[in-house]
């Protein structure tokens, strides 16, 4: 038996994409499933959808869908985090526009910086009633957050709650793929066997063979050499950050180049405007993002529930895979975002660390890496001062705290001054209102 209570189903295409895998591998047997959202339409969109994909695929699946969470959670094994609080307006929208009023410019900002802070600080108090409710009724369950900022929320999780958690992003199945597709090695794509550990969305490649263990960086390098210098052509200005980071430090990063120019120092400054140019660096990208998705979700709203002979074809999400493991006690590996209880060896312990975990009728057992190359824990760190100090903040509701995690960002400290940093977390306090708690 495996029951899936989803909180957040109104994200209708992540639902999609997760339940959908889940319907599709029979591995996972009597599977039914709970959706929860408080949009009430998105919920019934959601429900519909799930229904004709389990129909089509052939499988009777039992799915609910209620406005009441604890209802949805009574008798869940596996608990689906995919909740957004606040939404593109009025929260995301606040968490770019003020900071920019002080010069100070985003990409994403979901995941660390500014953004990152105020996002946690409005999510985590949901997710506090989300971990009391798991506590007192499905207390065995594991809980799978897809939600960003991804490292905090499993770590506050993880380190001051009793619940069983394990964060999950898709970066990591697809950073080998992508770097071999863009220097044109894909017949290595499917064999090559590769490592990599670290920070979500700043996990590292620590190596990547062919089938027959020769290592692929020396030629990766070499094409990304000659790339920068115009000497080869390859289909590259999309993720110029994240080659530049490569041939800096040495090590290739899991998450995109609009993510990674936001989590450090080095690429969005007034200064020097030409970086922006120079690494394609597409600032305001997360609200162009959400218009989109808004507008393409009136065009696709009756593709995907009206359609009774939807179909799901299955994706690399993890989550599929870890409920089956579970389910029928065959071993798989995953990456998963866990805490750090001495897995990393330079990085800290009360750190959320993306590594290789087993999965079987156990649950996620994380694995030992040991020491990350020194230049990739030292850049690990910066950011993981953040998250932990906005875990501080977050669970103590002390602005004086926030301050201190904003002016330990990266990004935001080699643009502000202290009085700025300051300044703007008074008017994002301000400007949030009542979608964050008082704070001292």
């Amino acid at each position: 038996m495996a029951r899936i209570a989803f909180l957040g189903a109104g994200s209708t295409i992540f639902a999609k994409n997760v339940l959908g895998d889940c319907i599709l591998t029979p591995e996972i047997p009597d599977l039914s499933i709970a959706l929860h959202d408080i949009d009430p339409v998105r919920l019934d969109d959601s429900k519909r959808m799930i229904e004709n994909i389990a129909r089509n695929a052939g499988r009777a699946v039992p799915v609910s869908a209620t406005l009441d969470r604890r209802a949805a959670l009574q008798g869940a094994d596996f608990v689906v985090n995919a909740i957004q609080v606040g939404g593109y307006e009025p929260c995301t929208v606040t968490d770019f526009e003020i900071p920019k009023k002080y010069g100070l410019r985003q990409t994403i900002a979901d995941t660390l910086g500014i953004g990152g802070i105020f996002r946690t600080l409005r999510t985590l108090p949901v997710l506090e009633d989300f971990a009391r409710d798991v506590a007192e009724i499905c207390p065995d369950a594991l809980f799978i957050n897809y939600s960003n900022p991804m490292a905090m929320l499993s770590g506050y999780l993880q380190r001051f709650t009793p619940v069983k958690a394990v964060g999950l992003c898709h970066s990591v199945q697809t950073c080998a793929r992508d770097l071999l597709k863009t220097f044109r090695m894909d017949e290595h794509i499917g064999s090559c066997r590769w490592e990599i550990a670290g920070i979500n969305h700043q996990a590292w490649l620590l190596e990547i063979e062919d089938a027959q263990g020769h290592d692929l960086y020396p030629e990766i390098k070499r094409r990304a050499c000659a790339y920068r210098e115009g000497r080869e052509e390859y289909d590259g200005r999309w993720d110029l950050v994240r080659h530049e980071m490569m041939r800096r430090f040495g090590y290739y990063i899991t998450e995109s180049s609009e993510h990674t120019s936001e989590y450090l120092p080095y690429f969005i400054k007034s200064r020097y405007p030409e970086l922006i140019d120079r690494f394609a660096i597409p600032l305001d990208e997360y609200p162009r993002r959400c218009v989109r998705q808004i507008d393409e979700w009136k065009k696709m709203r009756a593709e995907l529930v009206e359609d009774h002979a939807l179909a799901h074809m299955k994706t690399h999400e993890f989550a599929s895979y870890i409920i089956s493991a579970m389910v029928t006690d065959r071993p798989y590996r995953v990456h998963g975002n866990v805490l750090n209880t001495g897995l990393i060896t330079n990085l800290p312990s009360n750190a959320c660390v993306e590594v290789p975990c087993l999965v079987d009728r156990n649950g996620i057992q994380p694995c030992f890496v040991g020491d990350l190359p020194e230049q990739c824990a030292a850049l690990n760190r910066t950011n993981v001062n953040v998250q932990v100090m906005t875990l501080e903040a977050a669970t103590k509701r002390k602005k004086e705290l926030v301050y201190m995690a904003a002016m330990l960002d990266p990004h935001a400290s080699a643009e502000l001054s202290m009085d700025d940093i300051v300044a703007l977390c008074d008017d994002l306090f301000e400007a949030h209102g009542s979608w964050i708690p008082k704070y001292s």
